[in-house]
């Protein structure tokens, strides 16, 4: 059983979600007597979230799904200094037009996963840049910089890494904590924000928050951090051979975002389960329980639910069906990633690192020399060997048994 007394905080536990808990007994006893707005920040660096980002994004609908409030907060302002916690250097400094395009990209993911509104549980999205960007300097330092201590700043470990390999933090860096602090200060004010969620890598600045909180105004809020998400093998979730696996459609095929989950490493389905669906947990039990081969069963509910979730029912069933006929029937599914061949032809080399089955050149002929490499099933075993399409027919390339890819005209 667990320990904690209200719906959200046995959700979060029994699914895996909780790290650290600034106060574990005030927010349960808050959460059992009200409903609890919470946050989570997202900094608009790409025109799509990736997997990484899914952990929190799950948060927020675990969240909802026990009658609290989630707050979507778009780092609008933020994202013109970028977050320096645990980087090894400075972000590149984005344009104001690309973060707004960004910001409007990202947004559309959300609609998925939180239901919108103004009842009282329903989902907001807000940008910092709505207050951030209007700060007067001596104001803000006089308000808020009175409570931070750089002695303690220093302490924490996403500053104390960079200093202690010697690389250089900028003052505009330096700055990103206090205002993320400043955010949960605001939203406790604008919003009646009580919670803030995020990462084990965003405890520093969660903490900072939570004591501007009752320094500036006397209001208790609280925070909660999720463990850092690896693979089995210690791998970073969501990092793959052929990059970063997308939330939004037109940056990633459904059918590769189907694909990503189905190939989970065999002692991770069980916990994805739990942290990226909704499957009921007694059944989630059942099949991370299941041996051998049966094991690929739960992967494909696995795969089939995280992509129903992000690209709806329909996007998942074509990835489902197209995976079928390609592994199970040899044949084509229409929804495999595709490349153009040209006149002169392609080489084999080149067409396994354009598709992304192997990082480079060399990966590409190392494989190929394993015989692991096949053209329309045939193995190919000559890295010189050039792609002609001499009809209008595509030729399926593969790269062992669970990479295919078409190659058209």
């Amino acid at each position: 059983m667990s320990q904690y007394k209200s719906d959200l905080l046995r959700l979060l536990d029994e699914r895996g979600y909780i790290h650290q808990l600034t106060d574990a007994e005030g927010l349960d006893a808050l959460a059992t007597k009200e409903i609890v707005p919470g946050y989570i920040g997202f900094d608009p660096t790409a025109p799509s979230l990736h997997v990484g980002s899914l952990v929190q994004i799950m948060l927020l609908r675990r969240l909802q799904q026990a009658g609290h409030k989630p707050i979507v907060l778009m780092g609008g302002g933020t994202g013109k200094i970028g977050d320096p916690s645990f980087k090894d250097e400075a972000r590149k400094l984005m344009t104001e037009e690309t973060i707004a395009a960004n910001v409007a990209s990202i947004k559309r993911v959300f609609e998925n996963f939180l239901t919108f509104g103004d009842g009282p549980t329903d989902a907001i999205m807000l940008d910092n840049a709505e207050w951030l960007d209007a700060l007067e300097y001596i104001p803000f330092l006089r308000e808020v910089g009175q409570h931070f201590s750089i002695n303690r700043m220093l302490t924490f470990d996403s500053v104390k890494l960079r200093l202690d390999r010697e690389q250089s933090l900028s003052f505009l860096e330096f700055n990103y904590m206090i205002l993320q602090a400043y955010d949960f200060l605001e939203l406790s004010r604008r919003a009646g924000c009580r919670l803030q969620l995020g990462g084990s890598d965003q405890w520093g600045n969660i903490v900072n928050g939570v004591e501007l909180a009752r320094r500036a105004d006397g209001t208790q809020v609280y925070g909660v951090t999720t463990p850092l998400i690896t693979t089995a093998d210690g791998g970073k979730m969501g990092k793959t051979m052929s990059g970063a696996v997308w939330l939004n459609a037109d940056q990633l095929p459904p059918y590769d975002y189907w694909q990503f989950w189905r190939n989970t490493q065999d002692a991770d389905v069980g916990r994805f389960l739990r942290l990226f669906t909704d499957l009921p947990v007694d059944e989630v039990a059942r099949l991370e329980s299941l041996q051998g081969s049966e094991i690929n069963e739960a992967k494909k509910v696995l795969a089939d639910l995280a992509t129903a979730m992000a690209h709806g029912e329909a996007a998942a069933t074509e990835a489902a069906e197209t995976a079928r006929r390609t592994f199970e029937q040899g044949a084509a599914g229409d929804s495999l990633p595709t490349l153009r061949v040209q006149g002169d032809g392609l080489g084999i080399v080149q067409a396994l690192t354009v598709l992304g089955f192997a990082a480079s050149n060399g990966e590409a002929r190392r494989k190929i020399g394993e015989g692991a490499v096949r053209l329309n099933n045939v193995v190919i075993s000559d890295p010189t060997f050039t792609i002609v399409l001499e009809t209008d027919e595509p030729l399926k390339l593969s790269l062992g048994k669970k990479k295919h890819g078409l190659l058209t005209r």
